[in-house]
């Protein structure tokens, strides 16, 4: 059965199995951040927001205080960011995809990020 994007179920799932991944484990190593993620759309924002530490996820719905950095990006463009369909620098550089904090430790953390559509391509997702 698909899970609905952005929605808790897609958070509880996507947390698993990166969790369960060596290649994620691997990528995040002994990294710490905390980021912020908005989509914005037609029916107003959603948020979720990413722990990453000791070589695992944590994923949840909403806010979270301070975060190291906040990502900013439209409904399709995070689609097209979680099928694969567009390269977030591309997305950065055309400005489709926002960035405010830390951006140095984002650069360090790429092999950990760039592992969420890898991910997900694996799940039955509703977009």
């Amino acid at each position: 059965m698909p899970v609905q994007f952005l929605s808790e179920e897609w958070t509880t799932e996507l947390k698993g199995r990166l969790n369960a991944t060596d290649s994620f484990k691997k990528a995040a190593g002994s990294a710490s951040a905390t980021l912020q993620q908005v989509i914005t759309g037609p029916d107003g924002e959603r948020r979720y927001w990413i722990k990453i530490q000791g070589g695992s996820i944590d994923m949840g719905q909403g806010e979270i205080e301070t975060p190291d950095a906040t990502i900013t990006q439209d409904y399709d463009t995070a689609v097209a960011l979680a099928k694969s369909e567009l390269n977030p620098v591309t997305a950065f550089m055309s400005g489709k995809l926002r960035i405010s904090g830390n951006m140095m430790l984002l650069m360090q953390l790429q092999g950990a990020i760039s592992e969420l559509p890898k991910v997900m391509q694996e799940m039955d997702v509703d977009y």
